[in-house]
């Protein structure tokens, strides 16, 4: 029953990560629409967005730790609520600063909510199949730009933005609400006393979790990974134009990669129940910073494909390992705290990429720098991830199939 509900929590996880994170995503189709219904600079509209993934990162570790403490339902029900919340009143703005504070402030809390806590809960559903199971979970980011932005483009197409906005906000509350009440935390099985006791997790605190070695590799990894890749993320499709291919030809770019991380996320979920977490992450990084520099020597669009097919693979499959290598050191106690600072750390890495290659550009005139040092740091966060220390106890631990 334990093994058969888990799936249910993965699907919840699935939905809410798409929904939640989804929703940031079609401030990128209303931005055109926005900026000529109120006049307002579209510098000043793509803020939101920065904002959105700073506050983000900041409020997945408050409400990784809040769940924690009384549980990942309230916390992944109040973000329901206040994603909507958000959405709706983002809608109804009248000034620049309102548009700001709603979208990019309150929508940011909201998205928070869900990707943390959610795979916190997961990890606490599976001792094998562990690492596809959270994978499938951060699928629904990989879904997200996928489904949310097109949805939002086919509205705007039909009504004004205020109104696709609204309908986004009242749809993220019909689908996420109930969801959430779906939510429930595992029997307390002996295996997982037993775990954490082979690891001495139970003794740890969360101050000495957040100060100890493997908390530090974990955050570094983490960090320098997103830096690595949210570069090339967010400015292929400006460097593919600049290599001459047409406009729409290089937006199908990004959606090749999103479609090659849904398959990476399976893909290195499973090799790593059957290989274990390190070797595949280590690996998948070295991947991803290869394909990064390779952007450097591609000019036409079967090349960009080809590049973009690797870079997502391995981009989308190493996210969700992050998860388990937490689960594994500091067990299900106080994971969703864990988590959520590693996350924060991320988010910090994801929001230089887009500033620092813009940079880049505006500088040299050219992209070139940015693939380097995103090959650079890629290979660093390799190398950071070979120092996790060993868990020689942890498959001693986990009991054996009948």
């Amino acid at each position: 029953m334990k093994l058969h509900y888990g799936w249910v929590i993965v699907a919840v996880g699935a939905l809410m990560t798409c929904v939640g994170i989804g929703a940031m995503f079609p401030l990128a189709v209303f931005l055109q629409p926005i900026s000529t219904d109120t006049g307002w600079s579209r510098a000043g509209i793509s803020s939101a967005m920065t904002l959105d993934f700073l506050v983000m990162g900041v409020a997945a570790f408050g409400w990784g730790a809040l769940s924690d403490r009384i549980g990942t339902r309230i916390v992944v029900l109040a973000g329901a609520v206040l994603l909507g919340f958000g959405l709706v009143l983002a809608s109804r703005s009248t000034s620049l600063l309102q548009f700001q504070l709603t979208y990019g402030v309150l929508v940011g809390v909201a998205a928070g909510a869900f990707f943390a806590p959610m795979i916190a809960a997961t990890t606490t559903w599976f001792e094998t199949h562990r690492s596809l199971a959270v994978s499938l979970v951060s699928a629904g980011l990989g879904v997200a730009p996928m489904t949310i932005s097109p949805f939002a483009s086919w509205l705007v197409s039909a009504y004004d933005w205020r109104t696709a906005q609204l309908t986004i906000g009242i749809a993220a509350w019909i689908l996420l609400i109930p969801a959430a009440l779906l939510v429930r935390p595992p029997p307390a099985p002996a295996t997982d006393t037993a775990t954490d006791a082979a690891t001495d997790t139970p003794a740890m605190t969360v101050s000495s979790a957040l100060r100890s070695p493997q908390f530090l590799v974990l955050g570094l990894t983490f960090f320098t990974c997103c830096a690595a890749h949210s570069g090339p993320i967010f400015h292929t499709v400006s460097y593919a134009m600049v290599c001459g291919l047409p406009a729409m030809a290089a937006v199908t770019i990004y959606s090749v990669e999103g479609l090659a991380g849904l398959g990476g996320r399976l893909l290195l979920g499973i090799l790593a129940d059957r290989l274990g977490v390190k070797p595949v992450l280590v690996t998948g990084l070295l991947v991803q910073a290869l394909a990064a520099g390779s952007y450097l020597f591609v000019r036409g669009l079967g090349e960009f494909y080809a590049v973009a097919m690797i870079f997502g693979l391995a981009y989308g499959g190493v996210m969700p390992l992050y998860a388990v290598l937490a689960r594994e050191y500091f067990g299900p106690r106080i994971m969703g705290t864990l988590f959520g600072a590693a996350a924060m750390l991320s988010s910090i890495g994801m929001a230089l990429g887009p500033l620092v290659g813009g940079w880049i550009f505006d500088s040299f005139n050219s992209y070139s720098w940015l693939y380097i040092s995103s090959f650079a740091i890629g290979v660093g966060a390799a190398g950071i991830a070979l120092a996790f220390p060993p868990q020689p106890s942890r498959q001693a631990a986990r009991p054996q199939p009948a």
